[in-house]
């Protein structure tokens, strides 16, 4: 879906990815991996932030938890992805897939805690900024695995 995004964030790892459905999918969870712990990292140093109101700091504590989640959710998709074998290949698909969705859905919550005229507009744009990047890889790496999934197992 975010088509710039995905040649941006994948085109450095394109000669280890060839023309490898697997690697390319692989790849871009990595990629998504790697920026959610980033940003993680970001929204606990941003709720530490003085001078939030009582409102941001529910919202803030909110989309840590979230990306916390999704952290651990994308880590558990790339160690079952790394161990992908034919005869368990659908159930583990589907595993990935859900836990994927999963953290997309974490990211979409984490969004949502900063709607509303009630936030700093500088807080809500940095966290907005984060978030949506995360989201649209996470979104890019979705597409990929279905259709790594697809190609293999119909």
């Amino acid at each position: 879906m975010y088509p710039t995004l995905c040649i941006t964030s994948l085109s450095s790892h394109a000669s280890a990815i060839q023309t490898s459905p697997k690697l390319l999918a692989h790849m871009a969870l990595s990629v998504t991996f790697n920026n959610t712990q980033d940003t993680s990292a970001v929204m606990v140093k941003l709720s530490q932030s003085h001078g939030l109101s009582p409102r941001e700091v529910g919202a803030m504590q909110d989309c840590v938890e979230e990306v916390g989640d999704s952290v651990d959710q994308l880590r558990r998709s790339l160690g079952e992805m790394s161990q992908i074998k034919g005869s368990n290949f659908a159930r583990m698909m589907s595993d990935i897939k859900t836990w994927v969705s999963a953290a997309l859905t974490n990211d979409d919550t984490c969004s949502e805690g900063f709607e509303g005229n009630n936030m700093n507009g500088n807080m809500t744009t940095v966290v907005r900024g984060h978030i949506l990047n995360i989201a649209h890889l996470t979104s890019n790496a979705l597409a990929l695995i279905n259709s790594y999934a697809s190609t293999l197992h119909v």
